[in-house]
């Protein structure tokens, strides 16, 4: 267990990059293009690994791995993409943590986990904390800041439902088939928004590079090291690592952006934190009642 929950923080650090290079390309090639070229360049190095460990395309799975790639990486990577353009990247890694939130409906929803009332608790919860981040964050609640917000929450949301379907997925097929066939897939539904958005981009060395390491690193080799991870734990506590990712998160995007911290965001950040410790299963009243138990040990 120590040793998949080191790769989960490993994951953590190397996905909390993407908020940052997100925020950094999107203005530059376009939300649209960002994503597909993400999905494209993930596509293509996994590939090269399958080809390398020959192993063989899921083709008999396509309708599974096309669910999985529209929920688990392109409408979220697609949404995230399009919110950058308006808000920072350290929003961005919070409202992530929502992710968390939808996975536990979905999970219970599939009964995967039980839906207790303290998960319902951290439901609510989640909704005030993103809506303490927008109301008392660093800028103003304009209409695209709350659009922004929005369509965040629901690549969050999307994001978290696709956990338990990709945790019934490896008990089925190689993590490293099922992630190359994702990415595949969904290179191809973002293909059309890209040739849209392809006349206005603006190609640079450094947009290219960023998406260069977004698709090789921390689509393509992130998820196939999330797909391996999710055969040995359930699909919340692979959903933890959101709590880890968020903190990377907002770290980069305060060192390498340069994005302050107010009190909107700690405060909001703590709500969305506390949320999901709710739906993980964390229990106020038994951790208060063990407390006079501890109290009295030698």
């Amino acid at each position: 267990m120590f040793h998949h929950n080191l790769q989960l923080v490993a994951l953590s650090a190397l996905w909390g990059t993407s908020f940052m290079l997100t925020r950094f390309a999107a203005p530059i090639l376009g939300p649209n293009l960002l994503a597909a070229l993400r999905m494209g360049m993930a596509a293509v190095a996994l590939a090269c690994i399958m080809r390398r460990l020959r192993l063989r395309w899921p083709i008999e799975h396509w309708r599974e791995l096309g669910l999985l790639a529209l929920l688990g990486v392109a409408a979220p990577h697609a949404m995230f993409a399009w919110s950058a353009l308006y808000m920072p990247a350290g929003y961005s890694a919070l409202l992530y943590v929502t992710s968390v939130l939808f996975g536990a409906l979905a999970s219970a929803w599939m009964k995967e986990e039980s839906l207790t009332g303290p998960k319902l608790a951290g439901c609510v919860l989640g909704i005030v904390g993103a809506a303490f981040l927008v109301q008392l964050g660093p800028l103003d609640p304009s209409p695209r800041l709350v659009m922004a917000v929005s369509i965040a929450i629901v690549g969050a949301a999307v994001s978290g439902m696709s956990a338990p379907m990709l945790k019934r997925a490896v008990t089925r097929m190689d993590p490293l088939a099922i992630t190359a066939g994702m990415h595949l897939i969904a290179f191809v539904l973002l293909l059309p928004g890209a040739i849209v958005d392809w006349p206005r981009a603006r190609f640079s060395a450094g947009a290219l590079a960023a998406v260069f390491v977004m698709g090789t690193f921390t689509s393509g080799i992130a998820w196939w090291l999330y797909a391996r991870i999710m055969r040995h734990v359930s699909p919340l506590v692979a959903l933890s690592s959101t709590f880890m990712i968020t903190a990377f998160g907002v770290l980069w995007a305060v060192l390498f952006l340069g994005e302050t911290l107010d009190t909107g965001i700690y405060l909001g950040g703590a709500l969305l934190v506390l949320s999901c410790l709710l739906v993980m299963g964390f229990d106020p009243r038994r951790w208060m009642a063990a407390m006079p138990a501890r109290s009295r040990d030698p």
